[in-house]
């Protein structure tokens, strides 16, 4: 049990950390938005959701708009407090964040299979933190696709950082419309990402068809449940929360991203919800009761001191004005992620992964009314 000692020695030690890393955040936040178009930008992406009278088909029909804007808002508060990779993960008692990180991404390079030497896509793929992990991992060339210009840059400066830069590129595109030959990658993954995703089906098509015949790709979704009730107001909240904190047209129930995959004309090899069954919760690292020394920005005293940071750097101009509702909704989603993974209608770990056949001759033909 923590005393006020150990509150103390973190509040200070996060005081130390947070001198390099405050500015780092207050010169990220809005990306490669104008610094004085940040506050507009903020306003334009809270009116695309629920809570400000937006339309889930507004959000789909303008999710490239919606999906960057996001991101060029929330990146340099998401590297802050999570470091590179933007992702939860299931942990094993005694195991940091880091580390379940870390073992989460190595898991998806292990069940595809991957070789050295082999070419693999990470499918929105953020700032390349688990692209990097994966490469040095597997001792393979990963290609990072990414729609962020601003992501991107950062992430091409950290894989030089790593050395990972002769080895490891990001391609600027929309995963709805790869700028890749069929039958190009050995592997592809992607983690967290395709949530973003209009239309999941078209998504899982276009990995399908750069992916070369016999080979595998692998996903982590972010999913509602069977325990989600749509006719319930307090679920229907925790989803809108959910959606606007972390940039989502709309979150699928995890049965629709398996049929999803199934009719992109991909074999099923073997899926599951792997916060199941998990003897720590995804969502720990968020939740306001729980309290570490490793991962202290994440925790309820970081969160204050981040808050009022933030306040302090946009009253002086260091952040540009708009920076403090980013932060809020971004806690908004962290009190929605806990309540929904408490509840179990919520989850950001279901795990799928399929083939793609030797033989094209089992893709079906024509849209599909499931998604």
């Amino acid at each position: 049990m923590p005393t006020w000692q150990t509150h103390e020695r973190a509040t200070l030690r996060f005081a130390e950390m947070s001198k390099a890393g405050a500015l780092d955040l207050a010169s990220g936040v809005g990306g490669k938005i104008q610094k004085d178009e940040v506050l507009s930008a903020v306003e334009k992406y809270e009116k695309y959701h629920v809570c400000y009278g937006g339309e889930e088909e507004e959000r789909k029909a303008n999710y490239s708009d919606m999906v960057n804007k996001y991101y060029d808002l929330a990146t340099s508060f998401y590297e802050f407090g999570w470091g590179e990779s933007f992702h939860f993960a299931p942990r094993w008692k005694g195991e940091s964040l880091r580390e379940s990180i870390k073992r989460y991404e190595h898991f998806i390079a292990l069940q595809l299979g991957v070789k050295p030497g082999q070419k693999v896509l990470d499918v929105g793929c953020g700032i390349g933190g688990p692209l990097r992990e994966i490469a040095r991992f597997s001792s393979t060339s990963v290609t990072g696709l990414n729609n962020n210009e601003y992501q991107i840059t950062r992430g091409r400066e950290l894989n030089r950082i790593a050395g990972v830069d002769k080895t490891c590129d990001f391609v600027k595109a929309d995963f709805m419309k790869m700028p890749f030959s069929d039958n190009t990658f050995d592997a592809v993954y992607a983690i967290e990402a395709t949530c973003h995703a209009p239309d999941l089906l078209g998504c899982y098509k276009e990995i399908y068809r750069v992916l070369k015949p016999g080979q595998c790709f692998a996903a982590y979704e972010w999913c509602m449940t069977d325990a989600f009730d749509p006719n319930n107001q307090e679920h229907q909240k925790i989803k809108a929360e959910i959606e606007i904190g972390d940039g989502l047209p709309d979150i699928r129930l995890t049965r629709q991203c398996l049929e999803a995959l199934k009719q992109a004309g991909f074999e099923v090899i073997w899926e599951k919800d792997l916060a199941v069954g998990s003897p720590l919760p995804w969502y720990l690292p968020l939740d306001k009761s729980h309290f570490s020394l490793s991962s202290f920005r994440l925790t309820a005293v970081g969160r204050f001191i981040t808050k009022n940071m933030v306040k302090a750097l946009e009253f002086v101009g260091l952040a540009p004005k708009g920076s403090q509702r980013v932060q809020a909704f971004l806690e908004k989603a962290a009190e929605g992620l806990v309540d929904g993974g408490k509840k179990e209608i919520f989850t950001p770990n279901y795990f799928l992964m399929g083939r793609k056949p030797n033989s094209d001759s089992n893709v079906p033909v024509g849209p599909s009314s499931l998604l």
